[in-house]
Formats: C-alpha cells, sequence, structure tokens
C-alpha cells in the first residue's frame, strides 16, 4: 500500500509492522497493491491480467469535494480484503453493473455481461466490449471456429433449444431498442445476419474498417452480431501451434480449450490430489457447441438436451477409446497402429487444400470431438470403455479439434495407452495449473 500526499496530512500514527493511520485528509491518493500471481496463467491470460504486476486499486480523498457532508472516512483494509477475495471470482459478476450472475449451471471463465437490458446497451454502445477487431487481430482463428459453431447451432432441426443463448444485440439505428432480443426471437433474421458475416480470413487480409462497412452496407445487424458471438462466448480458446499440437488426432484445428473459473479449477486441483485424474474424450455434435461454450458441459441425460441414451444413468459420457467418442460426434473414422503413417497422413491432410490457408475452416460441414480431464474418484462409473461423471466438476475440458470434409479421426487412440498419456502431458505442459 502506497500514499502520495499532494497537500495534508494530519495526526498520522504508526502501528507496526506496516499500518498507517490519518486524523484528517485532504487530496491523498492511497494505492492498493493487489498480488494477482495466484491466478493461472491461462486464466490471466483469458482475463487480460498481467501476473507479474498487481492490480492497483487507487482511492481518492479529498475534504474539499465534500464540503457539505460529513468528513470522509476510509477504511483502505477492509476495501484491500474486498478487492482480494472478489479477483478470484470477477467471472461470477456481471461486467456492468457488477451484479451476481445467476447461472444454470455455474459459473464460466470469462467474465461478461448480465441479461439486464440496461447493461446490454452500456455494454454494446459506451465502449464497454472489447472491438471485434481486437479479437481478430490476435485470434482470428478462434473468431473463425465461434461463428461456424454458431451457424451449426442455427441451422439445427433442434435451434429451439440447443441455441443459447440467443443473441442480445443493440439496434445501431435506435440505441433505446434491442434488433436481437431473446424475449422476441426470430431465427431467420439471425440467419441473415450471420449470412452476411465477411469471411474472417477476408477480414485478415484487408483494412477491417473497409470490411465493416461492406458488411454494414449489406446488413447493418452483421458486425453487431458478429461483436455478440465474439463476446458472448465464455471460454477460454487458444489455436494451438503445430509444435504443440497432438499429430494422433489428424486435423490442423487444434485448440486449448478451458471454461473453468478459478474456483472450480481450485477444487478441481484439490480433487485430484485425493484421487487423481485421468484423460478421456467427449463427442458432440458441432452444433451443440455454441452453448456448451457459453454454458459449460452439463448433464443432459433426462433433460431436452438429450440427443442420445442415458443406459448407464445420469451424468456426462466421456470415453478413453476415440472410437466411441468420434461416434458421438457423427465422425466418420480410420482404423492406424502406424505411428510414422499417422504423422504422414496428417501432414497430407494438413496441406491437402492448395492455395487455402489451413489456418482457417473451410468447409460448413464439421465435427468435433474434446478431450477433457476427469478425477478418478469412486464417482465415476466406468462401464467398460463408456464412462459416465455424475459431478460436473470432476471433468474439465483441455483440449477440442474439429474436422472438415475430407478429414477423418483415428479409431485406435486410447489415452489410457501410456505413449498417448504422455503425448498429452507433454503438450499441455504449463497450460493448465491442475497438478
Amino acid at each position: 500500500m502506497e500514499c502520495n500526499n499532494h497537500q495534508v496530512c494530519n495526526y498520522i500514527y504508526f502501528f507496526p509492522p506496516k499500518y498507517r493511520e490519518y486524523g484528517a485528509i485532504d487530496d491523498v491518493d492511497i494505492d492498493l497493491h493487489i498480488d494477482v500471481s495466484f491466478l493461472d496463467e491461462e486464466i490471466a491470460l483469458a482475463w487480460d491480467v498481467i501476473r507479474s504486476e498487481p492490480v492497483i486499486v487507487r482511492l481518492h480523498c479529498s475534504l474539499t469535494q465534500y464540503l457539505n457532508g460529513p468528513v470522509p472516512t476510509v477504511d483502505v483494509f477492509q476495501t484491500m480484503e474486498y478487492a482480494e477475495q472478489r479477483i478470484p471470482v470477477l467471472n461470477e459478476f456481471c461486467v456492468v453493473c457488477d451484479e451476481p450472475h445467476v447461472f444454470q449451471n455455474g459459473p464460466m471463465l470469462r467474465p461478461t455481461v448480465c441479461e439486464r437490458e440496461l447493461c446490454v446497451f452500456a455494454f454494446q454502445t459506451l465502449g464497454v466490449m472489447n472491438e471485434a477487431a481486437d479479437e481478430i487481430a490476435t485470434g482470428a482463428q478462434v473468431v473463425d471456429l465461434l461463428v461456424s459453431m454458431c451457424r451449426s447451432a442455427l441451422e439445427s432441426p433442434r435451434k429451439v433449444v440447443i441455441f443459447e443463448p440467443y443473441p442480445s444485440v443493440v439496434d445501431p439505428n435506435d440505441s433505446q431498442a434491442l434488433a436481437f432480443n431473446p424475449r422476441k426471437k426470430d431465427y431467420d433474421r439471425v440467419v441473415r445476419a450471420l449470412d452476411s458475416i465477411a469471411s474472417i480470413r477476408e477480414m485478415t487480409q484487408a483494412p477491417y474498417l473497409e470490411i465493416k462497412k461492406q458488411m454494414d452496407k449489406h446488413d447493418p445487424l452483421a458486425h453487431p452480431l458478429l461483436q455478440w458471438v465474439i463476446s458472448s462466448n465464455r471460454s477460454h480458446i487458444v489455436k494451438l501451434p503445430v509444435s504443440r499440437q497432438l499429430k494422433f488426432m489428424h486435423t490442423p484445428h487444434q485448440f486449448l480449450l478451458l471454461s473453468s473459473p478459478p474456483a472450480k479449477e481450485s477444487n478441481f486441483r484439490a480433487a485430484k490430489g485425493l484421487f487423481g485424474s485421468t484423460f478421456a474424450f467427449h463427442g458432440s455434435h458441432i452444433e451443440n457447441w455454441h452453448s456448451i461454450l457459453r454454458n459449460g458441459l452439463v448433464v443432459a441425460s433426462n433433460t431436452r438436451l438429450q440427443l442420445h441414451g442415458a443406459i448407464y444413468g445420469s451424468g456426462i459420457y466421456i470415453s478413453p477409446l476415440s472410437s466411441i467418442s468420434f461416434g458421438y460426434s457423427g465422425l466418420k473414422t480410420f482404423m492406424s497402429k502406424n505411428l510414422f503413417f499417422d504423422t504422414h497422413v496428417s501432414c497430407t491432410f494438413y496441406m491437402n487444400k492448395k492455395g487455402q490457408n489451413p489456418q482457417f475452416l473451410q468447409s460448413r460441414n464439421l465435427k468435433c470431438i474434446a478431450l477433457c480431464e476427469v478425477i478418478t474418484s469412486p464417482d465415476l462409473h466406468k462401464h467398460g470403455d463408456i464412462w459416465v461423471v455424475p459431478n460436473t466438476d470432476h471433468v474439465c475440458t483441455r483440449f477440442f479439434f474439429v474436422y472438415e470434409d475430407g478429414q477423418v479421426g483415428d479409431t485406435s487412440i486410447n489415452t489410457q495407452d501410456s505413449g498417448i498419456n504422455r503425448e498429452i502431458l507433454r503438450v499441455i505442459g504449463n497450460q493448465t495449473a491442475t497438478g
């Protein structure tokens, strides 16, 4: 804690070891330095926080601004304690009104705005929300993926169930009204706006403002919808460089995917210390991931979200075998036991479309699969190669893989094989601090 005294500081009492009390203060700045080094590296990145530097809360005290009222008093230690307690749970509060979010399935990682219309207006019209240009400049492939997931959900026959949340977008021609309103859903209008969004690849190759002008001319709701697609994502997704990709997954579209907030990660680490953990696949159609990234993996058993059976009871279904989870994602697969062949095929798919940038998705026919870390507690029900996790706090997404037309997955992958497990741990490195 620092005190920058500009004019008057009366009655200073010193209390060991580092306490100071002011009888009267005027025009004094008090800086509270909040240590955030405890945040995991990827969580700090998701929150745009520099772990090596403290977060500074500046309190400015001035008697001259309270001439018609009582002398202000500041309990800086209470403020300090409050700030230290709030930082780990920033994601649980609205970034505008600071009211707690009401979650159906528990908090997610990235902070966002609540559903109150006043907060939505402030978020989108007063500059609180990051510009889409910033996100595209730093993570174009991720934005490309988010748009594709949104499209898949909208094109699904189950869109009424799975396109959740529905956009809240302020009308660019009337800042007091919502052009897209969850209370008045118009899926066809959202599709038209989505179709008017320029390809993310084009946005990286031309001046962004020019692209935005073209979108605004074609459909004034296209760009606001793009901003919503980006800002409503509550998971942290990073495109993995080739050096950190899992070659046996046979796709260039590999992402680090974290959705657990600090509190859940902390509980996960504690449970891992007691029971240990392992890795397993979770297969789900691409149309479901628009919701999963914003609401988390949920127990869909015996709910309207359930698409497949729940023969082994209620819970999140995972498997150590890629073949089983690929089946749930609708992906065609191939068999391979040869590591050299795996690598060769993988590289072939990386370059199979000449003249096109393999960083971006080329097809609307997409399949996907997630690789999760799961606590091996007695609650984990194993039925052969089908595992059921009833406790959502005991499973965390780690990786996400996307496949296009012409790409296939390898059904021979077993996460319990020592070589596969070792490669997963190598790629994870310090990306997650779960052990």
